[in-house]
């Protein structure tokens, strides 16, 4: 690869590479797992930056957010059906299981912390498209054009789809709080 293309690769795709992990935590369900599937598809986004097709500026940074998404989620897609005997297994997370929290009211941090892991929980409970689909559009801020380019679904499916799974992660929740 020539050096120009190196620095454009740096420039427009580099940067959506917090929104990459995000997508792949959440469809792996496990950070060392995210962070493999991520730089298994910026190798691959890099191998094939010469297929890109930006048109520049804003619209290039949007086109190339949409591109790199759509190779995570493939890749991860990919990792899922190679590792379904690993995928029920539970991480150690230290946030979550640590008895040192610094600065905080512990009550104030255990509704927090509760909160967080309801909402983790029931997204674990939705199936990957819409699991998929919240996580691009609530934690990533993609429009439904940019959802339809990741998932290669169109537009009107991206809108039903997400309709759904908000009412099933509602369904969850609610379900949570009566296990409470």
């Amino acid at each position: 690869m020539e050096p120009s293309e190196l620095e454009r690769f740096e420039a427009i795709v580099l940067p959506h590479l917090d929104a990459a992990y995000t997508l792949a935590r959440y469809l792996t369900r496990n950070d060392h797992d995210a962070q493999d599937v991520v730089q298994d598809a910026y190798l691959r986004a890099l191998k094939y930056f010469g297929g890109f097709r930006g048109e520049g500026g804003a619209a290039e940074s949007s086109a190339a957010r949409a591109w790199v998404l759509a190779i995570v989620r493939n890749t991860a897609h990919t990792w899922r059906r190679r590792h379904r005997a690993d995928a029920l297994a539970t991480e150690f997370d230290e946030e979550l299981h640590s008895e040192a929290v610094a600065g905080d009211h512990p009550a104030a941090a255990l509704d927090r912390d509760t909160t967080r892991e309801s909402v983790r929980q029931a997204l674990d409970r939705l199936s990957p498209e819409f699991r998929e689909v919240i996580v691009l559009r609530e934690l990533e801020g993609l429009s439904y054009k940019e959802i339809s380019d990741v998932t290669g679904a169109p537009v009107g499916t991206v809108m039903s789809r997400l309709a759904r799974a908000r009412g099933r992660l509602r369904e969850a929740l609610a379900v949570g709080e009566e296990g409470r």
